[in-house]
């Protein structure tokens, strides 16, 4: 008797509903010699899995069972372990076979010189690789990239480019399977255009350790290098060290809240499940902060019995915060905001910001142009004594402890700018037009992917073409390597957008009380920022430069050239930017949260 011809991996996680659906596709298909491995990858609801894989009641069709979510690589090599077929098939447990599939996929590989067969979609997935439920391959001996290595959503990175390095490969010319769009996908939580990314990521799949990750919509992360230095180092708690609970998101710079712990306080965590994907939530990747259950957070925070309750940072992060004030209203509350009370507007969010805002027994706003912004808002309902200032998201002080590096423009009389992130504001014209003055652009972790983050895709080709020796692209750059790498520069560049509120902050914008995360990055490798003249407006960072005379002020392309060049030659910015730039930290100001946490607690 001969075994089976194809090993069917079946990966789920909390896609039992789906489950049915797909194993229905399997059983209906026309070649009948095929063995199967469901494997639940830590399913919060197994009983669920199990019901349905019994409910199919065929011998070929396993289960296996992890308790805690390994990933999707250590799903598939468990399914690849427990089977023996010469042909490997893949079938999620939300994408759907049709009858057809392994008989059109096993014609292919009849071929002894192709090595990986696929099939088409009713629907392209519209991504540079091929999908699971649509591939077939041999089996070679490959091995699926697990997540102690990398998270992607790259399937050509985690397995197929490996498999197709072995032989041919070939299109089966039919449509017979259907990849299932539905907000759960795994590749939509990688994937930062369709609301996902590393922490949406990290939250769904409640992922403990720090991660190696990569995605087709952003920049390459290693937080296992970057996080190393903190999570070998100990935080004992002191006698008199608070308990502390954060609760929402970290936004940017995560690690700074690590400034508390060095001062003996016990941190623990309770995080929003609605973030985005660089809104960091727990469990957080440097260590040192214990997460509360968020299944039972409301008898997880009584037994935590925390001294102050830290709620940060961003709109995202409202909802959660207001039902954690309403269930416990007698713990003591801080709340702190960042962005934006314009977004938090739009989504119908407001009455709840308002009450958090009103509501706790401190405030702490970005600016001073937020927490003016507020008090007019909420005039007669707040009191402006308890509405103070700290920006939310400064990164830690541990990265200013780095060499900086001799400047481009010493070497070759130009000035270098950089740009870190969304180019807000700036366009193909106005690169041409400062390259043509002899200004260098240095973009940094430019991504093309759709939505706002790829915008700049639209234009920047045109910059390249009519720029090439001006305009220049670079990878993203990590915290451990700002000053290394920035410092480079003759200085950064701000947002340039328009400012119209004729000093009435009645009128401002959030583009007007903000105070963007890239400030305090370009601070720390000692460079100036060119931000645009406003006058007659109220703009928080213009405001914030001027009194630290840490900006390069300009109007157009000719005003921004020439004080550039007057910044070569005289590094008046850049000495102003090295001597302030401890300020932008956050260890500069924990003394001063811990005092307002201990004036609350009496």
């Amino acid at each position: 008797m001969t075994g089976p011809e194809v090993a069917v991996c079946v990966p789920v996680h909390d896609q039992g509903a789906f489950l049915p659906r797909a194993l229905e596709g399997l059983l209906a298909q026309e070649v009948s010699g095929w063995e199967a491995v469901v494997v639940d990858d830590g399913s919060a609801d197994p009983e669920a899995v199990t019901a349905v894989v019994r409910a199919a009641g065929d011998g070929r069709l396993r289960l296996l069972r992890s308790p805690v979510n390994r990933g999707l690589g250590a799903a598939l090599n468990a399914a690849l372990d427990a089977t023996t077929a010469p042909v490997v098939a893949y079938l999620p447990a939300d994408d759907v076979w049709f009858p057809e599939h392994l008989a059109a996929l096993l014609a292919c590989l009849a071929d002894p010189d192709v090595v990986l067969a696929r099939s088409g979609l009713v629907a392209p997935a519209d991504t540079p690789y091929a999908q699971l439920v649509q591939v077939a391959h041999r089996r070679t001996g490959e091995r699926w990239t697990e997540r102690a290595e990398l998270e992607s959503d790259d399937l050509d990175r985690l397995m197929w480019a490996r498999v197709r390095a072995r032989g041919g490969t070939a299109e089966t010319g039919w449509v017979t399977c259907d990849w299932i769009r539905h907000p759960g996908q795994r590749s939509r939580a990688i994937r930062e255009s369709f609301d996902g990314g590393l922490n949406v990521f990290r939250s769904r799949y409640r992922i403990a350790e720090p991660l190696r990750f990569s995605s087709t919509d952003s920049d390459p992360v290693d937080e296992v290098a970057r996080y190393a230095r903190f999570r070998v180092r100990a935080y004992p708690s002191t006698p008199d060290g608070l308990r502390i609970l954060l609760v929402g998101e970290l936004a940017f710079n995560p690690e700074r809240v690590l400034a508390l712990a060095e001062r003996g306080h016990r941190l623990n965590g309770l995080w929003t499940t609605d973030g985005l994907g660089d809104s960091t939530v727990g469990p957080l990747p440097f260590g040192h902060v214990a997460d509360l259950d968020r299944d039972r957070w409301p008898e997880a925070v009584g037994e935590f019995a925390p001294d102050v309750v830290w709620a940060q940072l961003n709109w995202r992060a409202i909802p959660f915060a207001h039902a954690l004030r309403t269930a416990l209203p007698d713990l003591p509350f801080v709340w702190h905001f960042k962005e934006s009370p314009q977004r938090s507007i739009v989504r119908g969010e407001w009455p709840l910001l308002a009450d958090l805002v009103a509501g706790a027994d401190a405030c702490l706003l970005a600016t001073e142009e937020e927490r003016d912004w507020f008090a007019l808002a909420l005039r007669g309902r707040v009191d402006p004594a308890r509405l103070g200032v700290l920006d939310g998201d400064l990164p830690k002080r541990d990265w200013l402890d780095a060499p900086l590096s001799p400047k481009l423009s010493d070497a070759d009389g130009q000035p270098h700018t950089v740009v870190l992130g969304r180019p807000a504001g700036l366009d193909a014209d106005w690169l041409t037009e400062l390259a043509s003055r002899g200004v260098h652009t240095h973009l940094y972790g430019q991504v093309r992917a759709p939505g706002p983050k790829g915008a700049w895709a639209a234009w920047l080709d045109e910059a390249l073409s009519a720029a090439p020796e001006h305009v220049h692209l670079h990878p993203a750059v990590g915290p451990e390597d700002w000053v290394r790498e920035l410092s480079r520069y003759d200085a950064g560049w701000l947002h340039r957008l328009p400012s119209d509120n004729g000093g009435d902050l009645r009128r401002a914008s959030w583009d007007d009380l903000n105070s963007p995360a890239r400030l305090p990055v370009l601070l720390a490798a000692g460079l100036p920022l060119l931000q645009p003249a406003r006058p007659g407006s109220l703009v928080a960072v213009e405001r914030i430069l001027r009194d630290q005379d840490t900006g390069l002020f300009y109007g157009c392309a000719e005003e921004a050239a020439a004080v550039l060049t007057q910044e070569v030659a005289d590094r008046r910015g850049a000495r102003a930017a090295l001597a302030v730039r401890e300020r932008h930290t956050f260890d500069a100001h924990a003394d001063r949260l811990v005092d307002l946490f201990r004036s609350l607690i009496g």
